[in-house]
């Protein structure tokens, strides 16, 4: 917990900078527990950011949290290797003991990024632990190092074969010939025996990657060594004006190279305005073996722009009759790395074809963009012998644009397919695709659906999904049914699966990679040439075509799609517009509903078990979800199949609560789409609906029940159907009393209504009639229960628990039955005593009890501090104080670690509302807390009823508040004294 200082404005901020900020401060004072606890809150601001993890992972190793330590890298380093992350992947598992992740973590590094001084000491306790002859690592300027052998002793290294023995060394290293940068194969034994990082990576370790980009100004770019991330990579910039010259290097931050580099670790930049440069031809930014940087060589001079959209002037100069079909097809799959992928792509292109029942002859090429796979190249080698494909073979990687191009160059009169080689194809797919081709005029390229294929993916274009083959047959046997022969024109093709058809590739021409360089953007500069012409281009509706999508590249794939789009958007201005006029009139969505709906169906047939129930809820977290998910579970395990119904702002969001289940989310327009979605519940055989909330749905699901004629339950979670605010919290800030009708109008004209409704009576009889039709009305609580009798008496309320609170049991016995351990990386304990709060806490759940606590404890410097685990509806204010901290959100599974991991002495459940049940109070008790809350709602009578706390009078003045919870703590039983408000 900090600790105020006289004359300090404000405490630590509320976001994730500022708890970074904090913890390097509490660092830098030796506080380091306290650090930590710091860190953790920013990682929970912010859990998918690479530095803030990284600097977690950092944190939790300098509190001597090993495991924790490599379990945060290891998330950071999913999302890209790089050498600081690896290094600390290894410390982290050295002081966590796990001595075999160690070994193999230290030969990696050893053999790709060599030596690191920091390292020397670990590698001597791996080997020692893991009984190896001992360790050495190349560092990439030639020295070789090493360490666990005998005194004076030195390794043999073994260059292709040769062996060299050090003359002279220092017994710790020594510096290899210069020949060493020539050898292939590198070995480094001690009596013949290997070490640990024995075959260093000459070419990770000489590694140089980077990226150029053109802006406005000029040329930028970046360069990185990953083994020497300190030393400048040597480059030149080359064209036709000025010759060769060596561009400045600076050290850069967030320069793009952060996937390689690191999170937050600077690379090389430099950059050339463009009058430093040639006015026309190209710019080549090399290494000194030739190579050039991703990017380069950079087009200086492009040609003369020309508009897109919103206007634009066609060049028509298409057929006015449609051309017969090409009697020839051509099937081309450029091919680089990946063997695996690579022949499942192409096995399934060779079922496929071999099933077609279209006359067109079908001809397989593969073009070998210079595979680094030798055993790749070889299996292509075997497929052209036997005359499965047409092969060739580029001598250096040209990259996607000129490897299409090589198959294209001899291609005239037929129509051509792009295929990656990422992708999975079933039958029926080039047939269809070749129908819809030959359906108008003036279609000049073809595109299936996919996966992953940004606007033309399906269910949903913004959420690309991994897909296998069996899906992929399944999915385009539905397309083929749903959509056959149905087209939607779209702005551009997308190259990962491309048909264009033979004149308009005759009249368009070839890619062009003196601009795309080694790829991105090049099938869209032809789709607008296409465009300019004349050519549509469209979706074959009825073909999906499964695509692994995003792995070309690598880590430069960023700045090749920076640097293409900015060519792209020059050469044809508009186009960024005419792809998001696409994507905001979406002519897909009817296809891709249809297709959703048809899988639905089928899966409805398959279902089997005892029908369907259907659970409508509102669209957020919280109890109601918790509830809902358990429903969905316990309706699983009966054999039923639950469907969950959100609200969406046109209708409805129904989707399959049956883990991996195959049917995607499903949007409904209300009440446009409602006879489909009446359909598709009577389709797969619904019996029951659970209604849990109608937050965000208005009359919506109420409406839907009446058409449904079928039973249902009403199961209540909180007061929306008789208080327009839902809680029962008026102006005051607190429980309102329920006052009468007028009372409520007054709070609703002061504070609005969160439902659909604003009148009161109006809320309460339609919740009347709703309660009354229903088969069953669940409460939580008798609280509940006896509460909405007041305004519906005429209802028999089922009481059902949401948990059982086993009030037989003491606070210990019931602490007993959870094994979770105290979660580390929370505030140390200090002299204070420590309140603990739980959940997400918003006005009404205590907001401003909570505030008033902790800067009456401030002012007063009382004993007292209260941890937050989880977070608040205003963090900043409560941490301003000093006195509070604040975890930030966490998984529901984590709960009582971090309530345990909190140490308290008491719990808090601050809520002035009352509670229908509340789940945090058994997460409390869960960890062994006693609890203090208002005698208000099912949290008092829950208290009560297990003697596992104790209540206070609701409007109890703070400082009584404090000084009651002081003593509370401090008494370390659950008796208490009388407490009374002061009036």
């Amino acid at each position: 917990m900090p600790q105020r200082e006289a004359g300090v404005a404000a405490g630590p901020g509320a976001d994730v900078v500022d708890a970074m900020r904090h913890a390097r401060h509490l660092a830098e004072q030796g506080q380091h527990g306290l650090a930590l606890a710091w860190m953790e809150r920013a990682a929970r601001l912010a859990p998918t950011d690479r530095g803030v993890l990284y600097a977690l992972a950092a944190a939790r190793l300098g509190a001597g949290d090993g495991t924790g330590a490599a379990n945060a890298v290891e998330t950071v380093m999913a999302m890209g290797e790089f050498r600081a992350g690896l290094r600390l992947q290894v410390l982290a598992h050295c002081v966590a003991r796990a001595w075999a992740q160690a070994a193999r973590l230290l030969g990696r590094f050893f053999t790709c990024y060599g030596f690191d001084p920091a390292l020397r000491i670990p590698a001597g306790l791996v080997c020692q632990h893991m009984t190896l002859r001992g360790w050495c690592a190349l560092e990439p300027d030639g020295v070789l190092h090493w360490g666990g052998l005998p005194d004076g002793c030195a390794p043999d290294v073994i260059l292709d074969g040769q062996v060299w023995t050090p003359r002279r060394h220092d017994g710790l290293c020594v510096t290899l010939p210069r020949y060493w940068r020539q050898a292939h194969d590198i070995v480094v034994q001690y009596d013949g025996i290997s070490l640990l990082g024995a075959r260093p990576d000459r070419a990770e370790l000489l590694h140089v990657t980077g990226a150029v980009m053109p802006d406005a100004q000029g040329m930028t770019g970046w360069a990185f060594m990953p083994a020497q991330p300190d030393q400048p990579p040597v480059l030149s910039v080359s064209d036709d004006a000025y010759g060769r010259r060596s561009p400045v290097l600076s050290r850069q931050w967030g320069a793009g190279g952060d996937d390689i580099a690191g999170p937050g670790a600077p690379v090389w930049g430099f950059g050339m305005a463009w009058a430093d440069l040639a006015p026309q031809g190209m710019v080549h930014v090399a290494l000194p073996d030739g190579r050039q940087l991703t990017g380069a060589p950079l087009p200086v001079c492009l040609p003369r722009a020309r508009q897109v959209f919103p206007t634009m002037r066609r060049r028509v100069r298409i057929p006015a009759h449609m051309p017969p079909r090409a009697a020839r097809c051509r099937v081309v799959i450029p091919v680089y790395a990946n063997r695996v992928r690579t022949l499942a792509c192409l096995n399934s292109v060779f079922d496929t074809l071999a099933r077609r029942s279209d006359g067109t002859v079908t001809e397989i090429m593969v073009v070998d963009d210079a595979t680094p796979e030798p055993a790749l190249a070889l299996a292509l080698d075997d497929l052209a012998e036997a005359g499965r494909i047409s092969l060739r073979r580029h001598d250096a990687n040209l990259g996607y644009p000129a490897a299409v191009n090589t198959a294209l160059s001899d291609a005239d009169g037929m129509d051509v397919v792009l295929l990656n080689s990422d992708t999975l194809l079933a039958p029926g797919w080039l047939d269809e695709m070749l129908r819809v081709a030959y359906m108008r005029i003036d279609t000049g390229t073809v595109s299936p659906l996919s996966n992953d294929a940004s606007i033309l993916t399906w269910p949903e274009p913004e959420a690309p999904w991994p897909c296998d083959m069996e899906t992929v047959h399944r999915i385009m046997a539905a397309s083929l049914h749903a959509n056959g022969g149905q087209d939607v024109e779209i702005p551009t093709a997308h190259g990962f699966c491309m048909l264009v058809r033979h004149d308009c590739l005759r009249q368009t021409g070839l890619f062009r990679p003196e601009f795309y360089g080694r790829g991105y953007g090049e099938e869209n500069d032809f789709s607008m040439r296409a465009r300019l012409a004349g050519w549509r281009h469209r979706v074959a509706a009825g073909v999906f075509v499964g695509h692994v999508g995003g792995v070309s590249f690598g880590a430069q794939r960023r700045a090749l799609q920076q640097r293409n789009l900015w060519i792209l958007n020059r050469l044809f201005p508009g186009y960024d517009a005419l792809v998001q006029a696409h994507i905001a009139a979406d002519p897909l969505a009817a296809a891709r509903q249809r297709l959703s709906l048809l899988v639905w169906h089928r899966a409805a047939r398959q279902m089997g078990g005892d029908g369907a129930v259907l659970l409508a809820t509102h669209a957020g977290t919280g109890g109601v979800a918790r509830v809902v998910a358990h429903r969905v579970r316990e309706w699983g395990k009966a054999g039923c199949s639950p469907l969950v119904l959100e609200p969406a702002a046109d209708g409805f969001l129904l989707r399959d609560g049956r883990q991996a289940s195959p049917c995607p989310a499903l949007h409904f327009a209300w009440p446009a789409q409602g006879d489909a979605l009446v359909a598709l519940l009577r389709a797969v055989g619904l019996r029951l609906v659970e209604v849990h909330h109608h937050l965000g749905h208005g009359a919506r699901v109420r409406d839907l029940c009446a058409r449904l004629d079928v039973p249902y339950d009403r199961h209540v979670h909180d007061y929306a159907g008789i208080c327009p605010r839902i809680t029962l919290v008026g102006p005051a800030g607190r429980y309102c009393g329920e006052p009468d009708v007028a009372g409520c109008r007054a709070c609703v004209d002061a504070l609005g209504s969160l439902v659909d409704e604003t009148d009161v009576d109006r809320l309460r009889s339609i919740t009347a009639c709703e309660l009354a039709g229903a088969r069953r009305v669940i409460v939580p609580s008798a609280d509940v229960a006896s509460r909405l009798a007041r305004y519906v008496p005429d209802v028999p309320y089922e009481i059902s628990a949401l948990e059982h609170d086993s009030p037989g049991l003491s606070l210990h016995q019931f602490a007993a039955a959870c094994a979770d351990r105290p979660a580390i990386g929370l505030p140390p304990r200090n002299d204070r005593c420590r309140v603990v709060v739980a959940g997400g806490i918003g006005p009404d759940k205590g907001h401003g009890i909570m505030l008033a606590a902790a800067r009456d404890a401030q002012a007063r410097d009382l004993p007292l501090e209260f941890i937050v685990v989880g977070h608040t509806s205003d963090d900043a204010a409560l941490l301003e104080t000093g006195r509070v901290f604040i975890t930030g959100r966490y998984e529901g599974e984590e709960a009582v670690s971090l309530l345990r991991g909190a140490a308290g002495d008491v719990g808090f459940v601050p809520s002035i509302c009352p509670e229908t049940w509340c789940f945090t109070l058994t997460q409390l008790w869960r960890a062994g807390l006693r609890c203090v809350a208002f005698d208000l709602g099912a949290v008092a009578a829950r208290i009560r009823a297990t003697g596992r706390g104790t209540c206070l009078p609701l409007g109890l003045p703070v400082h009584q508040l404090n000084t009651f919870l002081l003593s509370y703590a401090r008494a370390g039983h659950p008796a208490m004294a009388s407490v009374h408000p002061l009036i």
